[in-house]
């Protein structure tokens, strides 16, 4: 078959770690065809790579994750569709789609779905992550009355096509699946599926332990302390994480000299730790402003602890996929 697959991922290949280049290289190996469109990197130029006898095709989005304001934010998600349709058109004009694959968030893709699935008579499978408005409305971003309202309505008529437009749709969980049903009783149950977030393991097991002296190196490259247990948080540093209660607990851990705690990602709350490290400046603690993803594997190898971070007003059934970055690591969580 040739599959697209269209989202806001960040790989270069499908050989890479992640839950979805291990996904899609698992599809390349089983003899498909994979046809990939993510977003490009400010100051990347637009770029086609070959990968595992697929392509993936890399185009402007404007800037949609990271440190960006949520209005421009909000107006380069909203073009994201159109975006993609275009690119569809110009790079895969001769290509047959017998399947589309794509993960939400966002959920404004819908033009280029669409698009491709009359165009070609493709199926189309949802990969459920996150479900939006609704995860706005848990953090206050969005009110269901008043002014936000009108957003969040139209955003929830937006979701309603985007199940509507999905021949399948595969939840992280039971329980998730068990919350889509029930805030949404009009989507036949038989088109849903448990499809948890997962990463390739072939191997897992036969990989060499990291030896005391690869261990002891990767910590020295960071300033790591050797006989320190280090704690680890590596991803989004946003709203959803509630950075201020991620400050607080450091705070709560400073000058505890048996420990050591990094924090390594980005976000558009990345500032508020900025700002604690650069006016607390703690002894046992590190920011980093995110790593290529081969390189924070390594960081990771070298770790002991994985830490995850999720505002308590979450309503919905969340799986972290960091949390599969500490597994395969052998960390415990």
């Amino acid at each position: 078959m040739n599959i697209l697959f269209l989202s806001l991922s960040a790989f270069g290949s499908y050989e890479e770690h992640g839950i979805y280049a291990s996904l899609m290289r698992k599809i390349a190996q089983k003899g498909h065809a994979v046809y990939t469109i993510l977003p490009k990197k400010t100051g990347e130029k637009t770029a086609e790579t070959e990968s595992l006898g697929g392509k993936i095709v890399k185009i402007d989005t404007g800037a949609v994750t990271g440190k960006v304001g949520l209005i421009k934010k909000g107006l380069n998600t909203l073009r994201l569709g159109g975006r993609y349709k275009r690119a569809i058109k110009r790079y895969f004009k001769n290509v047959k789609f017998d399947l589309v694959l794509y993960s939400s968030p966002p959920i404004t893709l819908l033009k280029a779905i669409k698009y491709a699935k009359k165009r070609d008579g493709a199926k189309t499978y949802l990969l459920l992550k996150d479900i939006f408005p609704q995860n706005a409305v848990d953090l206050g971003i969005l009110t269901t009355g008043g002014l936000k309202g009108l957003i969040y309505r139209h955003f929830r008529r937006v979701e309603k096509k985007y199940y509507a437009v999905s021949d399948k749709i595969g939840c992280m969980s039971a329980k998730n699946a068990e919350y889509l049903l029930r805030h949404n009783p009009w989507i036949d149950p038989e088109k849903i599926e448990i499809n948890p977030n997962s990463v390739d393991t072939d191997g897992l097991d036969e990989r060499k332990i990291l030896s005391a002296e690869d261990r002891a190196k990767i910590r020295a490259e960071y300033k790591i302390p050797e006989d320190k247990r280090v704690f680890i948080y590596g991803g989004n540093l946003g709203k959803p994480q509630n950075v201020e209660y991620v400050v607080n607990c450091l705070k709560e851990e400073e000058n505890k000299t048996d420990r050591f705690f990094v924090i390594c990602g980005n976000g558009n709350e990345y500032g508020k730790l900025e700002r604690f490290f650069e006016e607390e400046r703690p002894a046992d603690m590190l920011l980093i402003g995110g790593l290529p993803g081969p390189e924070y594997e390594r960081l990771c190898s070298a770790c002991d602890v994985g830490l995850i971070f999720l505002d308590h007003r979450f309503t919905i059934p969340n799986y972290p996929s960091r949390l599969l970055s500490y597994l395969s690591n052998g960390l415990p969580v």
